[in-house]
């Protein structure tokens, strides 16, 4: 069934998932005459509740937050309660709600109120048709969730608390040192990972979303580490790196980037390939109302792009690629493990996207002159060489998505190359469009039709994405590193900066990957 576990590590990181799961969970179709086109098998697992009744579909993912992130979800949710039995509620509840406080020769129990549901959960929770999440009712990722997870999916860390100011969970090595702790103590993989690796067909690899800009991005990368030497160097490793889009001193972007460049150096070690994602200080003439400071809106720009790039996973039939051939399409080297992710809404199928967006690597060092790829390739007449690329096109017809006429193709679906300077090229196509659903901001330009103008209709949008490797990536690294390099201490200048300076070296213009044929060397 080649299944994918999805690792989600932080607050941001669970925002993006949530947009993931709840898309994922939009293509299940109900009726014997209804055949799905997404091969739920992938991303999900069956299973039971505990009364042996009632079969479930859940995520199969591990969800890693801190205390108090949560929200009002609930470990143990209504699927798994056992009916008859008294629930502990401290045991349930993952929002600081109880506390113990030691007095002598007693434990005394101090409760909080719990979180309250938003209108959102408020509302799937009674069959009620839900009204749609505004920036101000999305406090936490679990306030427009459509799903259940499996209980052991969900694991909180008690350690730290999200968002305090007393004890910050922000520094790269804060994560690392954390994650060896709790390693130590436990064995996360063997706690948290194995049960949902073992009880796969055969696992294609592993799906991560992670913050890179602050502590999470310490802990992910020593988790990696751990999964790499567990499973082998075979195993797929598809990790997205998030950067928040926070505004913020200029000390602390120095410490962000700092975070950005030890992430990015780790990862690039340990997975297969990292997709960076940030939100550019140039924003596409097809958003509207949209709200930069809500990680509800800037995750779900985030998820469109992420959901749709690697749909052809997903997809059923012969179309459908895995993890690992997908990866040999952009990593021709081996060591190009760095890709860039374009999209564009309701343009072209194979777009140019001068009108699209790029969700990639933040150089500066303040917000108040941000540079990031899409501004450099607006600003430099040069552009940069591409080395290899896959194209996704959704909700066009087939008319509109037919190759073009006397296009060869290799044996891999590739497309052939008249020149090795020439990027190596595969392209996809389906009808499937990106869903708007309830759970999702109406950050989109939008024109609907007849259908759509219907009340309670669903709205889809037209979806073109871009995963490629190019040059551009060894001129953002350069500068990552020139920034970075005099903010940090002299015991880990040197080895950063040769690190960042051989990875760019990867992706310099003259680099020429594979023959004319576009076959592999």
């Amino acid at each position: 069934m080649h299944e994918i576990i999805t690792l989600q590590l932080g607050q941001q990181s669970n925002y993006l998932a949530t947009h993931f799961w709840n898309t994922q969970e939009s293509y299940f179709t109900y009726s014997e005459n209804d055949e799905p086109l997404i091969d739920h098998d992938v991303h999900f697992r069956p299973g039971l509740s505990p009364d042996g009744k009632t079969e479930t579909f859940m995520p199969r993912t591990v969800i890693y937050d801190l205390k108090g992130a949560f929200g009002s979800m609930k470990k143990i949710n209504a699927l798994y309660e056992i009916e008859g039995e008294e629930p502990d509620p401290t045991q349930l509840d993952l929002n600081p709600t109880a506390s113990g406080v030691c007095r002598p020769g007693k434990t005394v129990l101090q409760k909080a109120d719990p979180i309250q549901p938003s209108p959102y959960t408020e509302a799937l929770n009674s069959g009620l048709p839900p009204p749609r999440p505004t920036p101000d009712t999305v406090r936490y990722f679990s306030d427009f969730s459509r799903l259940y997870y499996h209980p052991r999916s969900v694991v909180q860390l008690n350690e730290f608390e999200v968002a305090s100011t007393i004890q910050p969970f922000e520094q790269f090595s804060t994560g690392e040192e954390l994650f060896r702790e709790l390693d130590k103590e436990h064995d996360l993989l063997d706690r948290d990972l194995r049960y949902f690796a073992e009880e796969a067909d055969f696992m294609q690899g592993f799906q991560v979303f992670m913050g890179v800009d602050d502590a999470w991005g310490g802990f992910g990368s020593r988790y990696l580490e751990r999964i790499r030497d567990e499973y082998g160097a075979k195993i797929a490793i598809w990790t997205w790196g998030l950067e928040s889009p926070k505004t913020m001193s200029r000390d602390k972007r120095l410490l962000r980037l700092a975070n950005v460049s030890r992430s990015f150096t780790e990862l690039y070690t340990h997975s297969s390939i990292l997709v960076p994602l940030s939100l550019p200080s140039r924003l596409p003439p097809f958003l509207t109302n949209f709200d930069p400071t809500s990680p509800w809106h800037t995750t779900a720009l985030f998820s469109s792009a992420v959901e749709s790039a690697l749909l052809p996973s997903r997809l059923r039939g012969q179309k459908k690629e895995t993890l690992n051939t997908i990866i040999e399409i952009l990593d021709l080297t081996g060591k190009q493990k760095v890709a860039g992710l374009q999209f564009s809404i309701n343009s072209s199928p194979i777009s140019d996207f001068s009108e699209g967006i790029q969700l990639d690597i933040r150089l500066s060092s303040s917000a108040a002159d941000q540079i990031d790829v899409y501004s450099i390739r607006n600003q430099n007449q040069r552009t940069p060489r591409v080395f290899s690329q896959l194209l996704t096109s959704r909700g066009f017809s087939p008319s509109e998505t037919s190759g073009k006429e006397g296009e060869e193709l290799d044996e891999k679906g590739r497309r052939i190359r008249k020149s090795s300077y020439e990027p190596i090229t595969k392209t996809y196509a389906t009808e499937l469009a990106f869903p708007i659903l309830d759970s999702f901001p109406e950050i989109f330009t939008v024109e609907k039709d007849e259908e759509e103008e219907k009340e309670g209709a669903e709205v889809k949008v037209k979806i073109t994405t871009s995963l490629s490797t190019d040059s551009s990536v060894c001129t953002r690294l350069r500068k990552l590193k020139d920034t970075v390099i005099k903010s940090i201490g002299l015991e880990d200048r040197e080895m950063l900066g040769n690190d960042l300076a051989e990875m760019a070296e990867e992706y310099h213009e003259g680099w020429s990957g594979g023959s004319d044929s576009g076959e592999d060397d």
